[in-house]
């Protein structure tokens, strides 16, 4: 230190401030940002399992009257027929919901060990025949509608981008990145959004300063867990909804349950619980508006409809992708 009143050197920010970062705050500041449409947030309903979950899902979304920007599903592409898909997307359609599915196969599905001796591993596409085939559920999906896809792994990020930029798959298509695994910091944060992802899922466990200095260097829209899967945490932060917007913004609010059994794969077998889980956590979502609502903090909701990630940031894609051309 050179006098008696300066502050102890902070570890690494010489090194964050040379490279750019911006300066650490001393509280946490509210996000600057927001949705193109100039709403501060948005909501999405998940793990939505096929055709009759999201029947149950609309069904009683009108009755509690909880409104969604987006509905998404965990058990992929591949665990759905061509007619469900359809049916799926009609439904989403005529409500003007962005419907979201996620690409498969991952890792923890298949014949190699490591995907379950190392979860971080599990969701992510091994080799390259499952990243070839994530490719291929992309394009199955794109061609029957589905206008938003759910990765968990960089490589098919980067690859379906790189599609999406040569007219490959169709420039309004949206990606989404799985909170399996959500960056923790702003330097990977921002390395997603640079492939391609146009919303983030990050984890439930991060501090409000957390989500701070990731809004402060991107502004790719994060998803957020309100309430999170046990598999992810089981936090349960209904009353900090308010400051996660504040802090986050543009931010979706995912409305999760905690204490569910895990469904993936979904099936006949498990459709009863499918459905019934589909409706308590659109019961939880009402939960959330009703809590921002008692404090005050219920505006500036994204018109439904809104599906628009803004402008982002992206590495640059060159070479043989650059001139790919759509077949």
């Amino acid at each position: 230190m050179d006098g008696p009143d300066a502050r102890p050197r902070l570890p690494g920010e010489h090194a964050l401030g040379e490279l750019g970062f911006p300066a650490r705050p001393e509280t946490v500041p509210g996000s600057a940002r927001a949705f193109p449409d100039g709403g501060a947030w948005r909501t999405e309903l998940p793990s939505c399992e096929g055709p009759a979950v999201l029947a149950a899902v609309l069904d009683e979304s009108e009755r509690l009257d909880v409104p969604l920007h987006r509905i998404s599903q965990g058990s992929g592409v591949w665990m759905l027929t061509d007619a469900e898909i359809s049916e799926m997307v009609a439904a989403c359609r005529e409500r003007n919901i962005e419907l979201c599915l996620f690409l498969g196969p991952r890792g923890s599905w298949e014949a190699g060990g490591g995907a379950r001796t190392y979860p971080t591993a599990g969701p992510r596409a091994r080799g390259r025949d499952q990243l070839a085939q994530c490719v291929e559920e992309a394009e199955r999906a794109v061609a029957l509608g589905v206008p938003s896809l759910l990765v968990a792994d960089e490589g098919v990020l980067w690859t379906l981008h790189r599609m999406r930029a040569a007219g490959r798959l169709p420039a309004d298509v949206t990606f989404k990145v799985s909170a399996l695994v959500g960056p923790v910091n702003p330097a990977s944060y921002q390395v997603w959004e640079h492939l391609g992802a146009d919303s983030v899922n990050v984890p439930s466990d991060l501090t409000l300063a957390q989500l701070a200095e990731i809004r402060a260097l991107s502004a790719a829209p994060m998803d957020f867990y309100v309430e999170a899967p046990d598999d992810l945490g089981g936090f349960v932060r209904l009353y900090d909804a308010a400051e996660l917007i504040r802090c986050g913004a543009p931010i979706y609010l995912k409305f999760g349950l905690r204490n569910a059994a895990p469904i993936y794969p979904v099936g006949r077998h498990l459709l009863p619980l499918a459905v019934e889980s589909g409706r308590e956590r659109v019961r939880r979502g009402r939960l959330v508006l009703d809590t921002l609502a008692r404090l005050g903090a219920d505006a500036g909701m994204s018109p439904l409809g809104s599906r628009d990630p803004g402008p982002l940031e992206r590495f640059p894609v060159t070479g043989a992708a650059a001139s790919l051309t759509a077949p």
